[in-house]
């Protein structure tokens, strides 16, 4: 079938555009911190309150609902964004762990050996469990279930959404997230230090 010429002419840019776009994710700056979350508990306060918070003290956070836009491909942007973040922060709520995407955005962090502040938003570290609902690979189980007995044994913080206090909360997760980036490029530069000493 032959093609008309405004079809092949639609296709050519398309097919122009598509390297150019790949060239811009290549070039497009790390984010300083990946805030994964369980939406509907929290993309309208915690999570929501703390990218905006970050972002105006000038650092480059990663919240799903504010850096993608109709048409991304979930995984790809989600996952590319934690390889190249340089702290996670994990927002626990009480339905993280119905999430299949919530579990695989903290197994990848921890995989990736990312720095992960967890936060322990209206629920204990003791309630949070992956679940088996049969749908899921046994190997994405076993994944989910290590990396969040990793991050229920890291040193967070615990909010109470209805009593507790918000600019003290937002203070305080700010300031856990500058620290360990500071540690993170403190490591980086130490490293980087030594592979020039030994070549």
């Amino acid at each position: 079938m032959q093609r008309s010429p405004t079809a092949r002419f639609v296709c050519n840019q398309i097919l122009r555009n598509q390297s150019h776009i790949k060239t811009k994710l290549r070039q497009q700056p790390p984010c300083d911190v990946f805030i994964n979350h369980r939406g509907i508990d929290t993309k309208r306060n915690v999570s929501g309150l703390l990218n905006d918070h970050l972002r105006r003290l000038g650092f480059r956070p990663f919240l799903d609902c504010k850096n993608m836009k109709p048409g991304d491909k979930l995984f790809d942007n989600i996952d590319i964004a934690i390889q190249k973040c340089k702290v996670g922060v994990a927002v626990f709520s009480p339905q993280y762990c119905d999430s299949y995407f919530c579990l695989h955005e903290l197994a990848l962090m921890m995989e990736c050996k990312k720095r992960v502040i967890p936060i322990f938003c209206d629920v204990k570290p003791s309630e949070l469990r992956v679940k088996d609902d049969g749908i899921c690979p046994t190997e994405d189980l076993d994944r989910f279930h290590l990396a969040l007995e990793e991050a229920k044994y890291t040193v967070g913080l615990t909010f109470d959404t209805l009593r507790g206090d918000w600019p003290e909360f937002l203070d305080s997760a700010s300031d856990a997230v500058i620290k360990n980036l500071l540690e993170v490029e403190k490591e980086k530069y130490f490293l980087k230090k030594k592979k020039n000493y030994y070549n």
